[in-house]
C-alpha cells in the first residue's frame, strides 16, 4: 500500500463519522497483537490544552534520550502529522506502512463481527502500529474526545492527565463540568497516576472520587507542583517550577499564552510520575525551548501582523482574547472566524467585543461547518456595530482580511481548529512560494 492507497483506505471510513464504544478498538489492538502494551504511556484528557501537553511531556521525554511516540489530533493538514516518534512526524512512507500494517486486521475484524472501523480508530490503531515499528521508548496519547468511550482508551496508561474541564462537545459529554469531567476522568486506570492542572472544587471532586475508585493518587497544579517566577519573554514566557521530585529553573515556553505554563508544568510533572523521580534539569530545559504547537496563538505573519488560533470553544477564546491583550501592543483586530454547527458560537464571540474591529465570516469544507451567513447574523447580535462580511472558503476570507487591515493593524484567525489549520497552510504556501515574504 502506497501513500495515496493509504489515504484513499482511511477515506473510505469517514462516512461513519464518531461512533462510540470500545469493542471495535479492543477487538482490532487484540487481532494486532495489542503493540499498545509495548511501552509505558501518558494519556492525555482535558476541554483544552491537551495537545500543548502532549507535545510538551513527549519533547521532554525525548530530550532525555528516549523516543517518545506521539498522538495527536485533529490533523492540520497532513494525516500523518497525528503521529510522531522522537519529534519527527511519520513520513508517508511510514505512515503507509502503519495503515498497511492495520488493514489486514481492519478487514477481518469487519468479516468477524459485521461492524466497520471508523475513520478515528483506524488512525489510532495505526499510530499504535507506527510506534511499535519504530521502537518508541514511550507512548504520549492525546484523548480525541471525552474519554470513557473515546478509541485511546484502549489504553493501560501508567499516568492519566487531566488539564481542565469546561463545556464543549455537549451532545456527546453532558452538559455540566461534573458530567463531563466523568467521562474523561474514565481514562485513569487501576494503578494509575492522575496528574491535573488547576481545577475547579466541583471538578476536583469528580477526580478525587475516580482516584479513590482505582485506588490510586492524583497530582495537583498548585498543590503538588507549582509555577514560580512567571514570567513574559520574547515570543513566549520564562519560569521555575517546584515538579514533585524536583526543582526546575530557567524554563523557557516558546508559546504565546499564560496558560500555556500551565500546560508545561502539567508536561514536567507527568514526565515525573512516568519514571518517579526527579528529571535532569538540562532536559526539562531542551524539551520545553524546543517545544513547537502549531496553530496554538502561532504569529504566521507580520505587517499586518497575522495570528492563527484553534479556539473553538468558550474557554479557548477567552485565552486567546487575554493573550491578544496582554502580550500584543493595542491595534485593531481583524476577526477572521469559522466554526462547526454545534459549538457555543455567541459564547465564543463574547469576549472579543471591545477589541475586534471588523469580522470575516468564512467556512471550511465540512459537513459539520456552518453557514458564514448564519456566523454574520450572530455578529450582528453579539458584537453590534462591528463591520461584518461572509467568505465561502479560508482562501477568500484570508484576502479579504488583508484588503481590510493596515499595516499597523493584525488579524486573528479562529473558531475552529480546521480553519485555523487551513488559514496555516496557505500562509505556508504563500511563503515557500515567496508571494509572501515578511512571514514571522
Amino acid at each position: 500500500m502506497n501513500y495515496d492507497e493509504a489515504i484513499a483506505y482511511l477515506d473510505r471510513h469517514i462516512e461513519l463519522g464518531w461512533k462510540p464504544g470500545l469493542e471495535r478498538i479492543e477487538r482490532l489492538t487484540e487481532l494486532m497483537g495489542s503493540p499498545q502494551r509495548r511501552y509505558p504511556v501518558i494519556h492525555v484528557a482535558g476541554t483544552n490544552g491537551k495537545t500543548t501537553v502532549t507535545r510538551a511531556a513527549a519533547s521532554i521525554v525525548n530530550a532525555l534520550g528516549l523516543k517518545a511516540g506521539t498522538y495527536t489530533s485533529p490533523h492540520l493538514d497532513r494525516v500523518e502529522e497525528r503521529f510522531a516518534v522522537s519529534g519527527e512526524d511519520a513520513t508517508p512512507e511510514q505512515f503507509a506502512q502503519a495503515v498497511d500494517d492495520v488493514a489486514a486486521f481492519v478487514d477481518l475484524l469487519e468479516i468477524q463481527t459485521g461492524e466497520r472501523a471508523t475513520y478515528f480508530e483506524l488512525t489510532t490503531a495505526a499510530a499504535f502500529a507506527h510506534f511499535a515499528n519504530e521502537a518508541a521508548d514511550v507512548g504520549v496519547v492525546e484523548v480525541g474526545m471525552g474519554g470513557r468511550l473515546d478509541a485511546t482508551n484502549v489504553l493501560e496508561a501508567e499516568v492519566a492527565v487531566l488539564t481542565g474541564v469546561s463545556i464543549d462537545h455537549a451532545e456527546y459529554l453532558g452538559h455540566t463540568p461534573v458530567d463531563i469531567a466523568g467521562e474523561k476522568l474514565a481514562i485513569v486506570k487501576s494503578g494509575a497516576v492522575l496528574v491535573t492542572g488547576e481545577l475547579t472544587d466541583e471538578v476536583a471532586s469528580v477526580a478525587d472520587r475516580r482516584v479513590e475508585r482505582v485506588a490510586t493518587l492524583r497530582r495537583t497544579l498548585g498543590r503538588d507542583f507549582r509555577i514560580e517566577d512567571l514570567r513574559m519573554s520574547v515570543g513566549g514566557w520564562a519560569m521555575d517550577v517546584d515538579g514533585i521530585y524536583g526543582r526546575y529553573e530557567d524554563l523557557y515556553v516558546p508559546l504565546h499564552g499564560r496558560h500555556q505554563a500551565s500546560n508545561a508544568a502539567v508536561a514536567v510533572a507527568a514526565v515525573e510520575e512516568l519514571l518517579s523521580r526527579s528529571l535532569p534539569v538540562e532536559a526539562v530545559q531542551e524539551g520545553l525551548a524546543t517545544l513547537a504547537v502549531p496553530a496554538r496563538i502561532e504569529v504566521m505573519d507580520h505587517s499586518p501582523l497575522v495570528l492563527i488560533d484553534g479556539a473553538h470553544n468558550p474557554e479557548g477564546c477567552e485565552g486567546l482574547v487575554r493573550t491578544m491583550l496582554e502580550e500584543f501592543r493595542p491595534m485593531a483586530w481583524t476577526l477572521v472566524v469559522g466554526a462547526f454547527r454545534d459549538k457555543d458560537l455567541p459564547s465564543m464571540l463574547r469576549p472579543f467585543a471591545g477589541l475586534t474591529a471588523r469580522v470575516i465570516a468564512t467556512r471550511v469544507d465540512h459537513p459539520r461547518a456552518a453557514d458564514p451567513v448564519d456566523i454574520v447574523r450572530l455578529v450582528d447580535r453579539m458584537l453590534p456595530g462591528v463591520p461584518v462580511s461572509s467568505t465561502g472558503d479560508v482562501a477568500a476570507a484570508l484576502e479579504l482580511a488583508r484588503e481590510w487591515t493596515g499595516p499597523d493593524e493584525a488579524i486573528v484567525v479562529a473558531g475552529s481548529l480546521y480553519v485555523a489549520g487551513e488559514a496555516r497552510s496557505i500562509i505556508l504556501s504563500e511563503e515557500s512560494a515567496g508571494v509572501r515574504n515578511d512571514c514571522g
